[in-house]
């Protein structure tokens, strides 16, 4: 390719490139500005994040930090994934405004109101997690804390952990636009769908294994909200099921040689009449 746009208006590979730097660039600063605002606030956000475990611990016990850089690192670290997730929305601006030049019209208005409906969706994953799933694990995992033993858990693992939860429980309400996608692409019909529930909900309660901690309540509070998603995605996808072709529509078929010769010869007249 060469460095120079193409007469017809489409841009070279330079051009894309020098495209992904700008926005990443613009995308970088929007989450150095955030990150910047938010960093006054780094502890008291720990704190808040720390709540769903310190509502249940036992009085005398607290958490703690292992390493000596936990207590600067740690809260940072929340901070900077805080500002990448609060940034979500403008980064989808930016993945939008450089796919969209290359989307038909119909498909540009299909994937505005997913990108939407997915970056909230994700939002909503992240409040469920927080809200009803790191209450019921927390006191569940103290309660079974053995006698004698006093729960202390470190700061920086404590963070890895609702981090963990927090995507898996973001990806997991991702559900209903999955199946949306799969459904428009024309890849399966809502109906069998339906047909594969029984193996759906399997694979929900494999899922719920693999990412969360091994307790039966995250497991099953993951799971269940996969399952209801997706019923939830089978029953919004019927409305962007594919619209059959009429054979004497807009079906392409492809000409047989003997349509071929006579279209050619039909070109070839009126080459000669003009």
């Amino acid at each position: 390719m060469t460095e120079h746009s193409s007469q017809d208006g489409s841009m070279s590979f330079v051009e894309h490139l020098v495209e992904i730097r700008n926005r990443l660039l613009q995308i970088v600063l929007v989450v150095l500005v955030i990150l910047l605002a938010l960093m006054p606030f780094a502890n008291s956000l720990f704190s808040l994040l720390a709540d769903p475990l310190l509502r249940f611990m036992p009085e005398g016990t607290q958490m703690i930090a292992i390493d000596v850089a936990s207590p600067f690192f740690t809260p940072f670290k929340l901070t900077l994934v805080l500002a990448i997730f609060i940034a979500i929305p403008y980064i989808f601006y930016h993945v939008w405004g450089f796919v969209a030049p290359g989307l038909y019209d119909h498909e540009k208005q299909l994937m505005y109101p997913l990108l939407i409906s997915s970056t909230l969706l994700f939002y909503l994953g992240m409040a469920f997690a927080y809200f009803v799933v790191f209450p019921l694990v927390f006191s569940f995992m103290i309660s079974m804390t053995p006698d004698g033993v006093s729960m202390m858990t470190d700061i920086s693992r404590y963070l890895d952990f609702v981090l963990k939860m927090f995507f898996a429980f973001g990806i997991a309400f991702e559900v209903p636009i999955a199946t949306i996608l799969l459904v428009r692409m024309g890849m399966v019909t809502p109906d069998e769908l339906i047909e594969k529930r029984p193996y759906i909900i399997v694979a929900a309660f494999i899922i719920g294994m693999l990412m969360t901690p091994p307790d039966v309540i995250s497991q099953t509070l993951l799971a269940v909200p996969i399952w209801i998603l997706f019923e939830a995605g089978v029953f919004f996808s019927r409305r962007f099921v594919p619209k059959e072709t009429n054979d004497n529509n807009d079906e392409y078929k492809p000409l047989t040689p003997e349509q071929m010769d006579a279209e050619l010869a039909r070109l070839e007249q009126d080459e000669k009449g003009k």
